[in-house]
């Protein structure tokens, strides 16, 4: 039996995914492993940026890992999976998303009206 074609730019990836995680993606806690996975790949990606580009050029151990451009790929395949096994569809989120982004643009929020502090009493 053939698999509906999936018509997404993430189709590609959930595809291969559903393999990967055939055995996995049913189990209760398959979710929250997903989570703290993708915070550790995010951990992983500012370690090895800020070992580049920040605070801390000196750590050599950051910058024999991989590089913070393979880390996010890292990222997005852990964003992808837990997309897929929560039956998100992400193509739909990022147009969302997307259309927040312009909508700050051309129409964004006013500044909070500043309010005044306790009116002092002078004193001469």
């Amino acid at each position: 039996m053939n698999k509906p074609q999936i018509r997404s730019p993430f189709g590609k990836y959930i595809t291969i995914l559903e393999e990967a995680d055939k055995n996995v993606k049913n189990q209760e806690e398959f979710g929250s492993f997903l989570i703290l996975s993708l915070v550790e790949e995010i951990g992983e990606m500012a370690r090895a940026y800020l070992a580049k580009h920040g605070r801390k050029p000196t750590n050599l151990a950051a910058q024999q890992d991989e590089t913070y451009e393979q880390e996010l790929g890292d990222i997005i395949v852990s964003v992808i999976r837990f997309a897929r096994i929560k039956n998100i569809d992400l193509h739909k989120r990022v147009m969302y998303t997307l259309g927040k982004i312009a909508k700050r643009k051309t129409h964004p929020k006013e500044a909070p009206l500043k309010t005044p502090g306790p009116i002092q009493a002078k004193t001469d």
